[in-house]
């Protein structure tokens, strides 16, 4: 029997992001999930590190990997669509939900079980909340990277974005704004 899970997830290269703000550079969600993995990799790594942590790396990087999965179903939503109101973002959720439901749906009975965990993540887990602030600060790495190439287009989502981080109080994200971020401002030259 065939299954068709990571045909779809091939698709996520063409799901793309930021659809109602003037890009410089399109952005799809596979190059930002792998980003977010990225970060969250060194999140985790703040954590466990400097702040005494004891966060599962494992887990910490495959709910990055697949924290955009069901959008080769739904696609991307806007967020100032998607959080325009409580009905339209809880309408949004199930629907997710469905299409997490459907994604499971494509792999083998004894993939099933792993792969349900990364596509229904625990919500309340230091893990996925860490994967929630990568996601964030990778939104707010785009920002930058369209500031410096003079799109203003996105502005306000940059204050907006840094401030919603912020109000996350993850001092390991706070580390990585002040360690990281600027440096996406720079040129090439500037970074050697």
């Amino acid at each position: 029997m065939q299954h068709h899970f990571y045909a779809y997830m091939a698709r996520m290269k063409l799901i793309e992001r930021w659809s109602l703000r003037r890009n410089t550079r399109r952005e799809n969600d596979q190059e930002h999930s792998l980003q977010v993995t990225m970060i969250a990799h060194a999140l985790a790594h703040y954590r466990n590190t400097r702040y005494g942590g004891n966060l599962d790396l494992e887990k910490v990087l495959l709910y990055a990997v697949y924290h955009e999965a069901a959008e080769v179903i739904t696609g991307d939503l806007a967020s100032p669509i998607k959080y325009f109101n409580p009905g339209i973002r809880d309408a949004y959720k199930s629907i997710e939900h469905m299409a997490s439901q459907k994604l499971l749906d494509y792999l083998p009975p004894d993939f099933q079980e792993t792969f349900e965990k990364l596509l229904f993540p625990d919500e309340e887990s230091l893990e996925w909340k860490i994967v929630k602030a990568a996601d964030r600060i990778s939104a707010y790495v785009k920002c930058l990277e369209e500031y410096a190439f003079g799109n203003r287009e996105f502005l306000t989502a940059q204050e907006n974005i840094r401030a919603s981080i912020s109000a996350m109080n993850l001092p390991e994200a706070e580390d990585f704004m002040r360690e990281f971020a600027p440096s996406f401002l720079l040129p090439l030259d500037a970074l050697n």
